[in-house]
């Protein structure tokens, strides 16, 4: 890949993408690396909010919990459950903490969001809850449109984030394709798309210029 010419159309991809957000209610932001996305997000979540987030791999490759644990933020992290009872109960809890941080599985060009869920925790924090959203984006989750969105997510984050769970007993799992399956352990229970942030500028989009997750 020729990193120079993959930067300098990401230099004018990045803020069509934002311009799209924009009109749809989003607040939303162009950075081009990922430092820069890390010092975005912070400026956009307040000191005094409790901060609580969803499965995501974007926000720890830009490093942002880590940030946010360094900085003194109140976390609600449902890692620190013990045992099931007590990460659902965390994960509930999430629902009212003041901001919510998370990736997207897929991004389209006229700016809407697309996502998947198992338990649905994450899209729900998404849909209501949280007075805020702050979502990070790697420009590899911008698409043409909301069917090539669905296509990435069977193609491509779906089947890769289910090896993210040992024992999983899907399709998807056994074979690295989606089977549209009705499994126990279906991973894609829930699909969400966000087509305005309503309140306008609740969600707050980060689009960095570099690939993130998967």
């Amino acid at each position: 890949m020729n990193k120079e010419l993959f930067d300098k159309r990401n230099a004018l991809y990045g803020p069509t993408v934002v311009s799209a957000l924009e009109k749809r209610g989003f607040e939303a932001y162009y950075c081009a690396t990922k430092e820069e996305a890390l010092e975005k997000a912070i400026s956009v979540i307040p000191k005094e909010h409790t901060v609580g987030w969803g499965g995501s791999m974007s926000i720890g490759e830009i490093g942002l919990v880590d940030r946010l644990r360094k900085d003194g933020y109140t976390l609600i992290d449902r890692d620190l459950g013990k045992t099931p009872e007590e990460k659902t109960a965390l994960m509930r809890k999430v629902l009212s903490a003041d901001t919510f941080i998370t990736g997207t599985n897929a991004l389209t060009e006229n700016g809407m969001l697309l996502n998947v869920d198992g338990n649905g925790n994450r899209v729900a924090a998404i849909t209501f809850g949280p007075k805020s959203v702050v979502v990070i984006a790697g420009i590899n989750k911008v698409v043409r449109d909301i069917d090539a969105a669905v296509a990435r997510i069977r193609t491509t984050a779906a089947p890769i984030n289910a090896t993210r769970f040992p024992g999983l007993k899907t399709p998807c799992a056994a074979t690295g394709k989606c089977g549209e399956c009705l499994s126990d352990d279906c991973i894609c229970a829930h699909w969400v798309t966000t087509r305005m942030s309503k309140p306008k500028n609740r969600i707050k989009v980060i689009l960095v210029g570099e690939e993130l997750g998967f």
